[in-house]
């Protein structure tokens, strides 16, 4: 019986809900995989931004998946600063369940800042992070965990298809991850988003990188540590509206590559060189022509488009530097990542299943 598989699922049930069996694995190239047992605690951390509607399916998802486990299960819920019930939906959740803890933040602070909340008080052997939209469906993790076993220490669900989708959405998508992977770190998986699993000493390593402008796609790969992907179907979002349009996408991506790459940076200065020879090649053209009497262009309209293209160029330069200079400005203030105004529920004891999971391989 693999690590971790569920008790009487096989392989072809799991691709019917929607796994893949075939995996990709990046080969790590200074590290020797080690295998490990399964993890004695598994924590889901879920950010939660106006998701009133879908806590009561999450729920019901959550607690039927917890019963395939063989392992005790944390669930760390982030409300970032909802403005509908969700809070209220996720008291009541943690009220009846004490493996449920909430964590209500003060004020919105961001997807990536509540993900960083929820990792930072999660207690798991193994941290499992995800949205609540049930798009990424769970039964995948029971692979993560297999992979996990087999000594990766992080393994990122990579999407093979996209349910529900239109065209452009996943043409955007297609090309958001490829321009990220040449913008900002090329060792970024494609077609991966933050749904993976991260095992303890990764997840302490990544903990201790305190950015306030966060990318955790990008820190997550630049810790290194032997990394293997899951291809999955993703499904449909089960309620509400996604918090990912496209103009939020851009914003993200813009804001993953000037935080994480200076490549902003060098491109500013290529395209400065690029005026730049233009300059000399309009000036030298300029020259000859009124020297040989080529011809003469009334009021030096090349002249006039040359200084405009220069005066773009040297705007844009300043306005990426500025983006870096005030990066770091907002970084030198050392303010908390974020403010956890209130607590909800507790952390449940780890239970006896690690032992009923040893006898039942040991009689197997």
């Amino acid at each position: 019986m693999p690590c971790c598989t569920t008790p009487g699922e096989s392989d072809d049930s799991r691709t019917r809900t929607g796994l893949i069996l075939d995996t990709n694995v990046l080969k790590p190239t200074s590290h020797l995989l080690c295998p490990r047992a399964r993890p004695a605690r598994l924590s889901l951390v879920i950010p939660m931004y106006n998701e009133e509607v879908v806590v009561t399916l999450l729920r019901d998802a959550v607690d039927s998946f917890a019963r395939t486990l063989w392992c005790d299960i944390e669930l760390v819920l982030v409300n970032d600063g909802s403005s509908d019930r969700t809070l209220e939906r996720l008291a009541e959740w943690a009220a009846a369940d004490d493996r449920v803890r909430v964590l209500h933040l003060s004020r919105n602070f961001g997807h990536q800042i509540a993900a960083t909340a929820g990792l930072d008080h999660a207690t798991g052997d193994a941290v499992v992070l995800l949205d609540a939209d049930l798009q990424d469906p769970l039964p995948v993790i029971h692979r993560m965990i297999d992979r996990y076993c087999d000594g990766y220490d992080v393994v990122y669900g990579q999407r093979e298809s996209r349910a529900g989708e239109s065209a452009w959405k996943r043409f955007t998508a297609w090309a958001f991850y490829r321009i990220m992977r040449a913008l900002v770190y090329r060792q970024l998986p494609p077609d991966a988003g933050d749904f993976r699993l991260i095992s303890r000493p990764c997840l302490d390593a990544v903990s201790r990188m305190r950015e306030t402008h966060r990318f955790l796609r990008g820190m997550v790969a630049w810790v290194g540590f032997p990394q293997a992907a899951v291809r999955y179907r993703r499904e449909r979002r089960v309620a509400g509206v996604t918090k990912y349009p496209l103009r939020k996408m851009l914003a993200f991506c813009w804001a993953a590559a000037t935080s994480f790459s200076t490549l902003p940076l060098r491109l500013s200065m290529i395209f400065g060189a690029m005026v730049g020879v233009l300059g000399i090649e309009e000036g030298i053209r300029a020259a000859l022509a009124h020297f040989l009497g080529w011809y003469t262009i009334p009021g030096w309209t090349s002249l006039t488009v040359l200084v405009a293209l220069i005066g773009s160029a040297l705007l844009i330069s300043i306005g990426i530097l500025g983006e870096y200079v005030a990066k770091l400005y907002e970084q030198s203030k050392d303010r908390p990542l974020y403010i956890v105004a209130r607590t909800f529920g507790g952390h449940a004891p780890i239970s006896n299943k690690t032992r009923e999971w040893d006898a039942a391989v040991h009689t197997e």
